[in-house]
Order: C-alpha cells, then sequence, then structure tokens
C-alpha cells in the first residue's frame, strides 16, 4: 500500500484496494437483494441466488413475502414491509422457505437474520435494500469464536499468536501471568522484548522457517529470563502456521510449556546418574594399588573432569613419612605433600591460600585459612574464587579414616561451569572418604612392608662376606612396587657360613609367599640353618633337619613340636603351611670339591675357564615343609677360576617370561667369567632385572680360588707313641717354611694335645693336617666315631686338661664327624691379625 497524502486523506489507490481472499465475508456468506417501491424484489445479487437456491431471472419480480414466508406469517410481514417503505430499518430474525422449483420439489426451511434498510429510487420513490445472512453460519462463528476464546483464554500454556511481521497479535493471559502485565500490553512485541539476543536471533530464525515453509516445529527449547528476575526459565515452544477460511497465512501460533521444572529434575536425575556412575568407577579403580601415591591420582583420574575441572591431593608429610601420628595434626598446620594434581583446564595448580603449591613440594596451611580450618574440624568447607582468579570455587574436602586425617583433597570448578551444590558436597565427602580409607590402607602397608623389608635385611649377611678359598659377591633386590604383588616382602635369603678346615657353606633360599610372614618364616629357616651347619653336619642332613622345622613352623607349639608334626601329620590351614626351597652346598678350598643338597631349588649354575656356562645336575629334591622325602648329596670338583652361581625365581621367572626362557637368558649371560666378580653381578642384573622384578632376587655368586699347594701341610701318622713328637717337629718345620715361628711353641703344645687324645681314645691311623690361609688352622683325624668331650679336671687328677688348654690358647675349636670318623681342629690367629692369645706358660699356670 501506498503511503498517506500530504494533506492528511489516504490515497485514492487506498481507498478502492480489493480485499484480501478469506475476509470476513468470505467467511459468513453474506447475501443481499432489493425490493422496488411495488414490494416486488427488483434486484437478486449471486449470493442471494447461492443461499436461495433461485436464480435470478427467477427471484425478479417476486413478492419476497408471498415466495418465502409462510402463510401465517404473511400478515404480519406485510406490515413490516409497509413501516420499512415508509422509512423505517428494521434488523430480525426471519424463518424463510426455499419455494419450488417448478417441478413440484418444495425448497429447504431457513433461518435468516435480516438487515432492511429503506431507500429511494432514482425517481424518488421509496424502496428497500436487504442484507441477508444465514443464521447457521453465524452460529457457527460464535460457537467457533467461543472455542476459540476457551482454548486460547483459558489454556494453561502460554499462547501466542503473531503475525507475519513476527509481531504478537494476542496473547493469552497463562502468557501474560509469567512475563507480566495484561494480555494487550504484549501487542506488537517481538521475540527480542523476551529473550537474550543471541536466543532471540535463533527463534526469530525458526519462525521465519515456519512461516514460510508451514512446517510445524515441536519441542523447541527456548531459554530466557522473567522481566525483573535473574531467574533463568525454559520452555518448550510448539510452532504452526495459521490460516485463513481460504487458506491464507495469516500468521504462527506459538503454544509454549514451562518446563523448567522438569528440566530441574532431569538435571537431578542426570546429577544422580553422573554420581552414581562416579562412584562405581572410584569403587572399580581404587584400591587396586597399595601404593599412596598411586592410590590419589587414581581418585583425580574418577573426578576430573567428570565431577570437577581441578583437583589436588595433599598428604601429610609425617604419615608418608611413616610416623603414627604427625606433629601438628590437631590445628590443621603440620607439614602435607603434594602428591597427586589433575586438570581439564589449566595447568597452573590450585593454591587453596597463598602461593601456588607444586606437585610433590612440601607446604603447610596457614592456621586461619579454609583448608587448616577443613583439616581441624575434619569437615568440607567451601572456598570461594578470588576476584580474577579461574576458579568459581573449591570444595576443600578432609580425607578421615579410622576418624584419623591423612589428608586434603580439592575440588574445584572454574567460572562458567556449573557451582557446586549440596548433593555435590556429599559426593565429594564420600570420594574423599574412600579415597582415604585405601591410603591408610595402603599407609598400613607401606609401614609393615618397611618393617619386614628391615627384618629381612637384618637377617641378610652385611655387606660381600669372606671365606677361605672363594672370591664373594651377591646382590638382593626386593621385588618392584609395579610387579603383580605390589611390591610386597618375599623370602628370599642368602647366607655364606665359615666352617672349620677352610669349608664353607653356600646356601640360598626361598619362603614361598609373601608378606611379614614369610620374612619371619625366612628369618627362622636361616637361623637354623646357620645353626645346623656348625654342627658341621653333612649338607643332606641339614636339609633333613630344617624340613623338619619347616613343617613345625606350621603346626601347633612352633618348632618345639616339629618333630611331633613330622611323626603325626595334621590337617593345616593353607595360612599355616609353611614351604621353602633351599639348595645347600659346601665347598672346601683345599680340595676344591663341592657338596651339594637340593630342597626343591633351582639348579646351580657353573662357568668353568674356557667353557659355557651351564647349568649343574643336581636332584632338586622336594621343597622343605612336604617331608617324607629323603636328600640327595652330589658332590661336583670345582676347577680353579670357575665362577659358581645361586639364585632365586624371582631373578629368572615372572608373568611375562616362563621359568625356562629365564633360565636360559641367565646362562646366555654369563659369557666373561674372568671380569670382576662385582661387574658380573651388576651385568646379570641389568640384562634380566627390568623383566624379572616382580619378585624378590637374591644372587650369590663364587668365584674359585682354592688354597694353593704350599699353603697345606698334610701328613699321616702310625698309631703308635712316637706319632707325638714327629707330629710336633712336622708343624715346627711347617711353620719355619711359613714364616709364623711366633705361632711355633703354642702350635706344637696343642698338636701334641690332640695327637695324644687320638692315641689315647680314637681307632686307626692318625692324619694331622695345617692349613694356612686368613688363620692356621691345625686338624687332627681319626677313624674313631666318638666325640671329644670338654671337662673339668679335679686338682688330683693327672689328665684331662688337655681340651682345656686348646681351649685356653686357641680362637677357636671343635670336632666333626667325617665319613670315616671324626676330626678335631683348632684355630689360631696370625700375627699381623691384631689378635692377642694367651702364653702356654700362663694357660699351664693357670690350669695347674
Amino acid at each position: 500500500m501506498g503511503g498517506d497524502s500530504a494533506d492528511g486523506a489516504p490515497p485514492a489507490d487506498a481507498m478502492w484496494q480489493s480485499s484480501p481472499p478469506g475476509s470476513m465475508y468470505d467467511y459468513i456468506k453474506a447475501a443481499s437483494f432489493s425490493i422496488g417501491p411495488d414490494g416486488l424484489v427488483d434486484q437478486w445479487s449471486l449470493r442471494a441466488e447461492q443461499l436461495f437456491g433461485i436464480p435470478a431471472e427467477r427471484a425478479v419480480g417476486l413478492d419476497p413475502i408471498e415466495a418465502f414466508v409462510d402463510a401465517d406469517l404473511r400478515e404480519r410481514s406485510r406490515r413490516k414491509m409497509a413501516e420499512i417503505l415508509d422509512g423505517r430499518e428494521w434488523t430480525g430474525v426471519v424463518p424463510f422457505r426455499v419455494p419450488d422449483d417448478g417441478t413440484g420439489r418444495r425448497g429447504e426451511d431457513g433461518l435468516a437474520e435480516i438487515y432492511v434498510m429503506p431507500t429511494r429510487t432514482a425517481e424518488g420513490e421509496r424502496a428497500a435494500v436487504c442484507i441477508v445472512v444465514d443464521v447457521r453460519t453465524l452460529r457457527r462463528i460464535e460457537t467457533d469464536l467461543a472455542a476459540s476464546q476457551a482454548i486460547f483464554g483459558q489454556s494453561p500454556f502460554g499462547f501466542l499468536l503473531i503475525d507475519t511481521d513476527l509481531k504478537v497479535r494476542r496473547a493469552n493471559e497463562r502468557f501474560a501471568s509469567i512475563f507480566g502485565g495484561t494480555p494487550d500490553d504484549h501487542r506488537g512485541k517481538g521475540v527480542h522484548d523476551y529473550l537474550p539476543r543471541g536466543e532471540a536471533e535463533r527463534v526469530a530464525a525458526t519462525l521465519r522457517r515456519v512461516l514460510d515453509s508451514g512446517e510445524a516445529v515441536t519441542d523447541l527449547h527456548v531459554t530466557g529470563f522473567v522481566p525483573g528476575s535473574d531467574e533463568r526459565r525454559h520452555w518448550s515452544v510448539n510452532l504452526y502456521r495459521v490460516h485463513s477460511g481460504s487458506g491464507r497465512p495469516i500468521g504462527i501460533a506459538w503454544l509454549g510449556t514451562d518446563i523448567t521444572a522438569r528440566r530441574a529434575a532431569a538435571r537431578e536425575a542426570a546429577a544422580a546418574r553422573r554420581n552414581l556412575a562416579l562412584l562405581n568407577d572410584a569403587g572399580a579403580r581404587l584400591g587396586n594399588s597399595l601404593d599412596l601415591e598411586t592410590t590419589a591420582r587414581q581418585l583425580l583420574d574418577v573426578v576430573v573432569p567428570g565431577f570437577c575441572d581441578l583437583a589436588t591431593v595433599d598428604l601429610y608429610q609425617g604419615l608418608l613419612a611413616g610416623d603414627e601420628t604427625a606433629p601438628g595434626l590437631a590445628d590443621g598446620s603440620a607439614e602435607l605433600r603434594r602428591v597427586a594434581f589433575a586438570s581439564a583446564v589449566s595447568d597452573a595448580p590450585l593454591t587453596g591460600t597463598g602461593a601456588p603449591v607444586e606437585l610433590g613440594s612440601v607446604h603447610r596451611y596457614p592456621f586461619n585459612s579454609p583448608c587448616a580450618d577443613a583439616l581441624r574440624t575434619a569437615r568440607p568447607v567451601t572456598v570461594p574464587g578470588e576476584e580474577g582468579d579461574l576458579v568459581q570455587s573449591t570444595l576443600a574436602v578432609p580425607m578421615v579414616a579410622q576418624d584419623i586425617v591423612v589428608g586434603l583433597v580439592q575440588f574445584a570448578r572454574v567460572k562458567g561451569s556449573e557451582p557446586f551444590g549440596d548433593r555435590d558436597r556429599d559426593l565429594a565427602v564420600e570420594l574423599a572418604a574412600r579415597a582415604a580409607v585405601n591410603i591408610d590402607n595402603a599407609r598400613l602397608y607401606r609401614r609393615e612392608h618397611e618393617r619386614a623389608l628391615i627384618l629381612q635385611r637384618s637377617l641378610l649377611p652385611p655387606g660381600d662376606p669372606e671365606a677361605a678359598g672363594l672370591d664373594i659377591a651377591c646382590r638382593y633386590l626386593p621385588g618392584s612396587a609395579s610387579g603383580g604383588r605390589a611390591g610386597e616382602v618375599g623370602g628370599d635369603w642368602f647366607d655364606v657360613i665359615e666352617l672349620p678346615g677352610h669349608r664353607t657353606a653356600l646356601v640360598v633360599g626361598d619362603v614361598m609367599g609373601r608378606g611379614l610372614r614369610a620374612a619371619v618364616a625366612m628369618g627362622e629357616l636361616r637361623t637354623a640353618v646357620r645353626t645346623l651347619a656348625l654342627l658341621d653336619l653333612e649338607p643332606a642332613d641339614v636339609l633333613t633337619h630344617l624340613d623338619e622345622i619347616a613343617r613345625g613352623l606350621g603346626a601347633p607349639g612352633g618348632v618345639r613340636q616339629a618333630t611331633r608334626a613330622a611323626r603325626r601329620p595334621r590337617e593345616a590351614e593353607p595360612s599355616e603351611v609353611y614351604l621353602a626351597t633351599c639348595i645347600y652346598a659346601v665347598y672346601d678350598a683345599v680340595t676344591r670339591r663341592c657338596t651339594f643338597a637340593n630342597a626343591g631349588h633351582l639348579p646351580p649354575v657353573l662357568v668353568q675357564p674356557g667353557e659355557s656356562a651351564r647349568m649343574l645336575e643336581v636332584p632338586p629334591g622336594m621343597p622343605l615343609g612336604v617331608g617324607g622325602e629323603p636328600f640327595e648329596e652330589v658332590e661336583v670338583e670345582l676347577p680353579e677360576g670357575s665362577l659358581l652361581a645361586l639364585y632365586t625365581d624371582g631373578l629368572v621367572e615372572s608373568r611375562d617370561h616362563p621359568l625356562d626362557e629365564g633360565l636360559q637368558a641367565f646362562v646366555g649371560a654369563l659369557t666373561d667369567p674372568v671380569r670382576p666378580l662385582e661387574d658380573v653381578c651388576d651385568h646379570v642384573l641389568n640384562t634380566l632385572g627390568s623383566h624379572h622384578r616382580e619378585d624378590d632376587i637374591a644372587l650369590l655368586m663364587a668365584r674359585v680360588q682354592g688354597l694353593p699347594a704350599e699353603a697345606v701341610g698334610d701328613w699321616v701318622l702310625p698309631r703308635e707313641p712316637r706319632s707325638v713328637g714327629h707330629a710336633r717337629e712336622y708343624a715346627r718345620a711347617q711353620l719355619a717354611a711359613w714364616d709364623l715361628e711366633q705361632l711355633t711353641d703354642t702350635t706344637e703344645l696343642l698338636v701334641s694335645e690332640l695327637v695324644t687324645n687320638a692315641l689315647r681314645y680314637g681307632e686307626g691311623e692318625i692324619r694331622l693336617r695345617l692349613l694356612l690361609d686368613r688363620t692356621l688352622v691345625c686338624e687332627v683325624w681319626d677313624a674313631g666315631l666318638v666325640q671329644p668331650r670338654r671337662r673339668r679336671a679335679r686338682d688330683t687328677d693327672e689328665g684331662g686338661r688337655g681340651l682345656q688348654l686348646v681351649g685356653l690358647l686357641s680362637a677357636a675349636w671343635g670336632s666333626r664327624r667325617t665319613p670315616h670318623g671324626k676330626t678335631v681342629w683348632f684355630e689360631l690367629p696370625l700375627p699381623d691379625s691384631g689378635s692377642t692369645l694367651m702364653d702356654p706358660a700362663e694357660a699351664m699356670l693357670e690350669l695347674f
């Protein structure tokens, strides 16, 4: 349409503009006809033809009263017609009937609302114009309007009618109750008056698309704010295009449902599901490790980013160090170490209060800080973010286990994330509590592990032990914490025991199982091995006695009931059964022969000069604690310079490497036996240790360095009295050859006593042997089985003081059985060793 003219009158084209299709006149279908001065129809419109069903050529000239009014109403109708022709208007409802169509068929009866207006013809005669509307159409319009008003006005949903300019044409009471004012106050407003800019543009584009395409949109989610309030509201909107009666688009219907509460309930349900999922995830992850730092990191893996954007874990430094109670624990100001940090948005760690705390650093929270308050009260505290800080808020939650605060976990959300609610606070407390229990378990385990490790190491030989005729190197490595059993202490041990006659017992064993019980059992078995070894028993006898002791460890009464348990087996709980493997070897430095006995242990490995390493064929035997099977011995001569290796299965076996493969790798690693022995140990561990660190590793390596022939004096004496003198002569000459004249008097006296006892109480020929190494050892052999017994002689006794004299003048003495009798020996320190012995004359005076 054009604009108004300069004088304010509407333009001519606007005055004659056609109404668009679908106007109200189309909808109500009004008809018209006129009555001339003679009271007869002189004009008949097309709409009248449609309404009455009579064409114009037939209707013109009809008396409308005679044609359309029943006979009983005609008199009254004529009076009304006369009044109209006299110049009076009339409006009313008139029943009518449609006359027959000339075929004898009568038309339908009807009811019409008629508006009769008087007029004059061109000649000035009175006439009338009639406007007729079918009452049925009017009633339908009234019904539709009433229904529209009921639906639109009484609907519990926000209802808008938006025109083609996307302006509100009509709003209902529900919409006005939410956005204020009356329904009329919203006329002419657009979506930008109700929604934020970005949201309004999105909705306006959707409205335009519905208007252009005619495609309805359902469940369009719209978010806005109630005017005059910061309350965020959510709606689900249905949009569809509205048409006129003729089908012309006239706007868009907006039906909106407030889903704020539903969205809140959905968020609550989603939060509950998320929290349950987090708790399930925490239950699955936490507790899989007995390492403090690993448990803390697992907690943060659960909560970031599923629950928060940043998180840290601080643990009390005293607890990490193994203290039972950290100093300052009560007021929350004790030292803590940051053991874990995770972030989904920034690499900057949380500060809590003060300067940022780096991962791994030790720090304190000021007494008046929120974090110290949380530690002090064992209650969570919400810490708001500072102005300009990335963090919106932080939950500082103490980690409490068995009423002990072990640390603090902080959960933080950055600005833009949803703030923490009460449900989040409860979840944070639950997560911290679960982690605290696992951390406390890890702390207790670490304490037990360290104690067991201390116990285990205290039972191992200190440093590198020394032995006659052997160069010794040994290693002990506890299982890695990343192994399949979380680094528990095992029962591996090794020992080097010096025996009389420059002999050495080499022992390697492994108690099956792990933990403190295994370490204690290992200590008991090692002590038993040392005791049995000092009795100078044969290797097979040592293992036999050790087997009985191992069975006694699981029997009521302990070791004291070992023999009884062996004789009367009982049903033992699996946790009470102690099994162990052990290999026991005795090496003689004079003969370079080594006797082995094995109780289910891995075979020793021997490397001879110029040859490849090989595993010795030693009968494996049954593990200690099984009982009922004898142990066998194997004697092997070890060439000079050869290398002997004893070890536990942790070196050669793992979950990913079978035993055979590990044994071959170990044998292959022993390629250069002449290199320094310490270097050989390091090479073996570097080659195998990285693949076999799930279990403890004990490695004992010995290089054979037998006593040279010139360090041994060996004589066989006949069984006669003069052999005593010959023995003194041999000893004197040998000491002179060794430049040990300072020991001559003592050695002659003691040799004389031992040879005399062999003649008096022994059997068969007598053998005298002197050995020189780090000490001087004298041995007297005979075929008698009766062991010498030291007794106290009375003042009147002429004899019985020989062994007392040996005990006074020697550094050590003893006797042992041999396959063909016994050996009595004594040991003297060398003059340059710094040890002093009693003078023979003083010893004689003391005895007499």
